[in-house]
């Protein structure tokens, strides 16, 4: 491993797992969504040719699956142009640095999450007494310390373009985390929202293992900032988009998508913050 390249101290293997876990779906031609455990990845790109970009870098110890998954629909061999990053939480970053060694390609995030991306600062600890479902109690067992990729990791460009990934662009979504990002293409209205908003009830472990789908705010467990991400969401809806990848829960479209993510724009201090939790007091309202 690279020395100026560590995984935090606290990574490991989650035994975390859904009825999608190892399911991948082509929601688009260029666009296709492959589920690690309870998280998703994307491959943008067409599978006839050989340049496609990655988003996100699944749960930790993925790196094989996630290079298995990317060779069956490119080639053998096959590798991304570049590595997008939505945000940085253990879950989006976990096989990060073994597939930045094993494919020696550049990776990109937002200027504010660059701090969490090269062992800088850490996020603030996830919320075991927040409202919600077992999964939001047992956070405090997940990986917080931060990575660091040290000189392999560069900003977004600040005009919203994303290299290597031509007609996409990228919109600042925060709350989540500070950089959080979600992509978008205006041409066919696709989104990849990253946690800014989730199709399943991600403190539920009943609903994470089904995957019963749902319109729902981000991660209550991991989001400390709920104004900031009221209003990512918000932009989001703005965006009317036809379908839309998110981190956690399969792909939505349609009506589903349309009325989910506008009910959740309307109503979000009622919908997606919790009653209560370390991170809500005076912080939403």
């Amino acid at each position: 491993m690279d020395k100026d390249m560590l995984y935090g101290s606290d990574y490991k293997f989650i035994p975390a797992t859904s009825i999608s876990s190892g399911r991948g779906l082509e929601v688009l031609p260029d666009l296709y969504c492959h589920t690690v455990q309870i998280v998703n990845i994307c491959l943008l790109g067409n599978p006839d040719t050989n340049d496609f970009v990655l988003v996100d870098a699944g749960m930790p110890e993925s790196a094989d699956e996630i290079v298995s998954v990317a060779e069956e629909r490119f080639g053998a061999n096959s590798r991304p142009k570049a590595i997008v990053l939505t945000h940085g939480h253990f879950d989006h970053v976990g096989a990060i640095i073994d597939l930045v060694l094993h494919w020696n390609v550049p990776v990109y995030a937002h200027e504010l999450e660059l701090p969490f991306l090269i062992g800088v600062r850490r996020y603030p600890e996830p919320d075991p007494t927040v409202e919600g479902g077992m999964v939001a109690k047992l956070s405090g067992f997940f990986p917080n310390e931060p990575v660091n990729l040290g000189s392999r990791v560069a900003p977004l460009p600040p005009d919203g373009s994303i290299p290597q990934l031509p007609g996409f662009r990228w919109i600042h979504t925060p709350g989540h985390t500070p950089g959080h990002i979600s992509l978008f293409r205006d041409a066919d209205r696709a989104l990849i929202a990253g946690d800014a908003f989730v199709a399943v009830k991600q403190d539920s472990l009943y609903k994470v293992l089904t995957q019963e789908p749902e319109i729902s705010g981000p991660p209550v467990y991991f989001t400390p900032d709920w104004l900031a991400a009221g209003e990512s969401v918000k932009k989001l809806e703005q965006l009317k988009p036809a379908v839309a990848v998110t981190g956690h829960g399969a792909p939505v479209s349609g009506d589903m998508l349309a009325n989910g993510l506008q009910r959740l724009a309307r109503d979000f201090d009622r919908i997606a913050v919790p009653q209560y939790g370390r991170y809500v007091d005076g912080n939403n309202r």
